[in-house]
């Protein structure tokens, strides 16, 4: 079965050409200003995915869930599609394949609490926990 070899939250990222790029990589919370009197912020966030496909489970669909949930486990948003990987000429018999997936997403969260960012392929299950903070951000 494919596994999911990294799962990150970053400020923006990029697949392209077989390459994940990550902008700001790796963070646990997020602060966002709210005027008084108005709704939370948009926040801005890329998420990076890396899924190791065996060699037996190439030329196969495998299907890719990507969700936000809060700390009860209510579901803030979702994104799935399907992954399939080919065997490249020349490739050496029983070589993993590796999959990199961006995706960036402009989300307003209900409040400041704890999040966790879950992906999910066949029964691999992989979760990255983050904070969202209303008010700046304390110096150092």
């Amino acid at each position: 079965m494919p596994t999911i070899e990294f799962l990150v939250i970053a400020n923006h990222a990029e697949a392209r050409e077989g390459l994940l790029y990550l902008s700001g990589a790796c963070w646990t919370d997020v602060w966002r200003t709210i005027a008084p009197a108005e709704a939370p912020p948009i926040t801005h966030f890329g998420v990076g995915v890396a899924v190791v496909v065996p060699w037996g489970e190439t030329n196969r669909r495998h299907h890719l869930t990507v969700r936000i949930e809060d700390e009860d486990g209510k579901e803030i948003t979702r994104v799935e599609g399907d992954l399939e990987l080919g065997r490249p000429v020349g490739i050496p018999p029983g070589s993993d394949q590796r999959a990199v997936v961006a995706m960036n997403a402009d989300l307003v969260f209900p409040g400041p609490a704890g999040y966790r960012l879950v992906a999910e392929i066949g029964e691999e299950r992989r979760t990255v926990a983050f904070r969202v903070h209303d008010g700046p951000q304390p110096r150092a």
